[in-house]
C-alpha cells in the first residue's frame, strides 16, 4: 500500500530541487553567434532572451533585411541552446524521465 505522506514529502522535495534548477538556470547564460560572429544572442538557462550584440559592420542601412535575418537567426539558436540546458540540468532531479509541461 502507499504511504501518502512519504509520497507527499518526495513530492516536496522534488518541488525545491526544481525550484533551484529554476533559479541556478537564471543565472547560466548561452551565446549564439549568426553570419560569422555579427549578431550574437544571449539566453538564460530559462529560455530567456537577456542581450543582443550587433557588430557595427552589421549594419548596412541599405540591407536592414540582411540584419533583422542575423537577428533572428541567433535569437532562435540561442533559445534552442538554452531549451536543451534547460532538459540537460532537469533530467538530472527527475532521472531523465520526462515530466509533461516541464520542458
Amino acid at each position: 500500500m502507499f504511504d501518502v505522506k512519504q509520497i507527499q514529502k518526495m513530492q516536496k522535495e522534488l518541488q525545491d530541487r526544481m525550484g533551484k534548477v529554476q533559479e541556478e538556470l537564471k543565472t547560466k547564460t548561452i551565446e549564439a553567434s549568426a553570419g560569422g560572429g555579427m549578431v550574437t544572442a544571449v539566453a538564460n538557462g530559462n529560455q530567456e532572451l537577456v542581450g543582443i550584440k550587433i557588430k557595427p559592420d552589421a549594419v548596412d542601412l541599405s540591407d536592414l533585411e540582411m540584419l533583422e535575418d542575423l537577428v533572428v537567426a541567433a535569437v532562435n539558436l540561442a533559445l534552442e541552446k538554452a531549451k536543451g540546458l534547460n532538459q540537460e540540468e532537469y533530467s538530472k532531479i527527475t532521472g531523465g524521465l520526462k515530466i509533461p509541461g516541464l520542458f
